[in-house]
């Protein structure tokens, strides 16, 4: 549980970027350099040889030329960062939403891989995996020993690939052998479910797939649910690190009939975009109110930030994360790729959320389960080592409590938004009138 929780926190804080991707030489042309910036490249260059001529074992090349890389790009700000071949390969899968691999979601416990749910009609699913298994061996070599990343790694590869998994079963008297052949997975960026008369839509991340995922998952609670009867929607953002910005923005144009969405703002003040909706409301203007917490971050406070200041929704929950910062990815052909923050993010109304973050307008503490108090299970950017100071930045910071019980029976913020969709509370905030919308013209 608790493991399952730290790496869930470790995705709001490195996964958390709001992405555009640019092909070709990235933006304005570049500032020559003085005769400093050669003197200081020579002493680099200086430095380089003679690690490589005496320290004590034979580094590699490369690896002292990406870890100086991975240092300058680290003393800029937490997000920017080079992406060796590798990672660059990496992101683009998380980025896409598919891959090969097995199909089961999974956390770490007492050093095994423990398979928390198989997704159905995939490879494990068919064959035979079940919740609660534990990952004793992946190919015949041992767990123990590995992080969930490499385990992870070690479960993805190529479509049509055997992979053999040792499996400990409760209630099983020897360990179980089960050969998986690898397909195409084809990870939902939206989880849905009809609470009785609420539509439930939970977006776990912004990938290339979000936006289709949600129109899907908005009909199919349409068609299950008749209009008359339909009290609204419950957008869940808690725990999103973010992701697309494209992505981030037509998941906002959604529940938007006109108006900005966010703008970005970049070195040059000149340089300046802005993303504006269109007409067309997908779910009709049912009521809608979006669930936020600490790991709530880049993307999803995009979308937050402009639900709250046209009005349109009521943001329920505790301050989000605070990241209100673009990254770039910049391809490097076969050297992998340049993540490098270009801008800032504002809200509709001109605000900017970094090291900020989005205040709810219904403040709701979801409490701690026992294992958990007197851990600090706080996020925020304002937290982060060099993170970019934000104009409306305070001492108070962003950020706040990132969790989310498991069961939705001890989920107390979620019960709250049932109960103002359905009228059992009030709240001077809900339902938000659009009228009284202040926006930046």
């Amino acid at each position: 549980m608790i493991r399952r929780l730290s790496l869930l926190l470790a995705g709001a804080l490195m996964g958390a970027s709001a992405m555009s991707v640019v092909y070709g030489p990235a933006g304005s042309s570049a500032i020559a350099a003085g005769s400093d910036t050669y003197r200081y490249l020579a002493v680099f260059g200086d430095i380089f040889e003679r690690v490589r001529a005496q320290y004590v074992t034979p580094p590699e090349d490369r690896n002292l030329v990406e870890s100086a890389i991975n240092g300058m790009l680290a003393s800029l700000d937490p997000h920017s960062s080079y992406l060796n071949p590798d990672d660059a390969k990496d992101m683009r899968v998380q980025t896409k939403g598919e891959f090969g691999g097995l199909g089961i979601e999974v956390t770490m416990e007492n050093e095994l891989v423990k398979v928390i749910t198989p997704i159905d009609d995939t490879p494990a699913s068919r064959a035979g995996v079940l919740a609660g298994d534990l990952i004793a061996e992946i190919d015949g070599e041992d767990v123990r020993g590995l992080s969930l990343a490499d385990a992870v790694d070690r479960m993805r590869g190529g479509v049509n690939t055997p992979i053999e998994l040792t499996i400990l079963r409760e209630g099983a008297v020897e360990p179980i052998k089960i050969t998986i052949i690898r397909d195409i997975i084809k990870v939902k960026a939206v989880k849905s479910r009809v609470e009785e008369d609420v539509g439930y839509l939970k977006i776990t991340s912004f990938t290339e797939k979000t936006f289709d995922d949600l129109q899907s998952a908005i009909t199919g609670i349409q068609e299950e649910v008749p209009a008359d009867k339909l009290k609204g929607y419950v957008l869940d953002l808690r725990l999103n690190p973010g992701g697309l910005l494209d992505q981030a923005v037509s998941v906002s144009d959604s529940f938007l009939d006109r108006g900005e969405i966010v703008s970005t703002r970049g070195r040059d003040p000149k340089d300046v975009t802005r993303f504006d909706a269109r007409p067309g409301d997908l779910v009709g203007g049912k009521p809608v109110i979006v669930l936020v917490n600490g790991g709530s971050a880049s993307a999803s406070e995009i979308v937050a930030g402009a639900l709250q200041d046209h009005r349109r929704a009521t943001i329920l929950g505790t301050r989000s994360f605070g990241k209100g910062s673009v990254q770039t990815i910049i391809p490097l052909a076969e050297n992998g790729a340049l993540r490098l923050t270009t801008a800032l993010y504002y809200t509709p109304a001109g605000k900017s959320i970094q090291g900020k973050g989005i205040s709810p307008d219904i403040r709701v503490e979801q409490p701690l389960p026992d294992e958990l108090l007197g851990r600090d299970v706080t996020r925020g950017e304002s937290e982060l080592r060099g993170h970019i100071k934000g104009d409306e930045e305070s001492d108070e910071g962003s950020g706040s409590a990132a969790y989310v019980p498991p069961e939705p029976k001890d989920d107390v913020q979620l019960a709250y938004a049932l109960d103002l969709l359905r009228g059992v509370k009030t709240d001077p905030a809900f339902p938000p009138n659009p009228d009284q919308a202040v926006l930046n013209q």
